[in-house]
């Protein structure tokens, strides 16, 4: 007779499976709590979801990205958790199976006899509650969403010696079209596109920004040093490359910063820089030629509509581009600018098969009316926004269904690097029709019907609203 005692099923019954994963998910909980209060001590269900991002093909990166959006950080993590979890029930049954005198079909008839006191059910419900509690907690942190960070007051520091002068009832046609997207992107309000499943903590008392590579001087600056370069204000309208025809992943803002210009003369680059790098604390990196960084507007940005930039949106310090999506451009926390030749490296996103070069397409969109809303027959209002920077809009045109184009009134622009708002009035018959619309850049260039899919250089096509028209 074997002195290990009775044999353990291979198949554990349902009840021994509800024991496994109970004792996981507890023991999981614990370990995410214990990495909460301890910020030096790694999280196993985000170093999963951190290696998920890095391992992951890039078509189905893509995929997975532009599918769910909003919800791809969450359930990332959530994927990453369920493997762990599952993981630790498996490794646990294991271990049963070898441990010398253990009955487990016992145990599980134990566990389905009913008899167990109320209290100990209610301590394994708590617990469990308790459990998925700090699991959830770690998700919601983790998703970010609208909310917004506070970075920390940096008063008088951080505002530049010039400022732009307030936006006009002329620039800004939302107080008077219920609906319409408002000329400057409330930060509250400003989309989040990264790759960061969580925001880590930077000190600002070791925090500093690296410049180096071709460069004839390597140099660091802390944020005081950067700052004391000059600040400056420019309003620039950031998109992202997975946005659809249509998409909210776009905005605009009143960035404060030092121009990236002179960042870079302080490490004088040699002429063999034809790519500017910029690198993440999380070792995110994204990619553009050197001569861009001449662009008017383009910053290495710390604050964000009148204040310190939240730190999701990159505290302390980030790139902004105008005229390059932000995959190419829009590095965030950022620690490091490396200047190296264009076919000496490709970032993050080019890896992955999305197209090295980034100009953010010429696109337009209907805000109002919504989609399938119910409106009275005849004269209705529609308005919406246009977008091409840094070569701005002369002229929106919108029609019903194939119905003549007729042109719509603009808003003063605030710049070339923003977009533009416009409002219009189109006849729309009883029935269900099309609102439809498209725009020409400053140089007169029509945007391109599309559609095109956003995969490898960005969405292309005109958007248009299904509305239904009653008498």
């Amino acid at each position: 007779m074997s002195t290990w005692g009775p044999e353990v099923p291979t198949r554990p019954s349902r009840a021994r499976i509800v024991a496994l994963l109970t004792r996981s998910v507890l023991a999981v909980a614990a370990l995410e709590l214990l990495a909460a209060g301890v910020p030096r001590l790694p999280s196993p269900m985000f170093a999963l979801a951190d290696l998920l991002i890095d391992r992951t093909p890039g078509p189905l990166a893509t995929w997975f990205l532009t599918t769910f959006r909003g919800l791809a950080r969450p359930l990332t993590i959530a994927f990453a958790a369920a493997c762990i979890v599952a993981l630790a029930a498996v490794l646990q049954h294991l271990a049963a199976r070898r441990r010398p005198g253990r009955d487990a079909g016992a145990s599980d008839a134990a566990s389905d006899t009913g008899t167990r006191p109320l209290g100990r059910r209610a301590l394994v419900g708590g617990l469990l509650a308790g459990s998925a509690a700090i699991l959830g907690s770690r998700l919601v942190g983790a998703r970010g969403g609208g909310a917004v960070d506070a970075a920390g007051p940096l008063g008088e520091a951080l505002r530049a010696p010039s400022p732009l002068p307030p936006v006009t009832v002329a620039q800004d046609l939302a107080p008077r079209v219920a609906g319409l997207s408002p000329i400057l992107t409330p930060t509250r309000d400003f989309y989040r596109i990264d790759t960061a499943l969580r925001l880590l903590p930077i000190e600002l008392d070791t925090w500093r920004l690296r410049i180096h590579g071709l460069v004839e001087q390597e140099v660091e600056l802390d944020l005081d040093e950067l700052v004391a370069l000059g600040l400056v204000e420019h309003d620039v309208t950031l998109s992202c490359v997975s946005n659809e025809i249509g998409g909210g992943l776009v905005g605009t803002a009143r960035w404060t910063g030092v121009p990236l210009p002179d960042v870079l003369a302080l490490a004088r680059p040699l002429p063999a820089a034809t790519q500017l790098v910029g690198r993440s604390n999380d070792g995110w990196t994204a990619g553009f030629p050197t001569e861009l960084a001449a662009t008017p507007g383009a910053l290495v940005a710390v604050g964000m509509n009148g204040e310190a930039l939240p730190q999701q949106h990159g505290w302390p310090a980030r790139l902004v581009v105008p005229g390059l999506y932000g995959y190419v451009s829009a590095t965030k926390w950022l620690t490091e600018l490396e200047l190296t030749t264009w076919e000496g490296f490709d970032a993050f996103w080019i890896e992955r098969r999305w197209s090295k070069e980034g100009p953010i397409k010429l696109a337009s969109r209907v805000d109002v009316p919504t989609f399938n809303t119910i409106v009275p027959a005849g004269p209705v209002r529609a308005a919406g926004v246009a977008w091409g920077p840094d070569r701005g809009i002369s002229r929106v045109e919108v029609r019903v269904d194939e119905g003549p184009w007729q042109d719509a009134t603009l808003s003063d622009p605030l710049g070339s690097a923003t977009w533009v708002q416009w409002v219009t009035e189109v006849d729309v018959p009883e029935g269900r029709h099309d609102i439809q619309v498209r725009a020409y850049d400053g140089d007169g260039v029509q945007q391109r019907p599309g559609p095109r899919p956003v995969l490898p250089d960005g969405a292309e096509g005109w958007h248009r609203r299904t509305v239904r028209a009653e008498v």
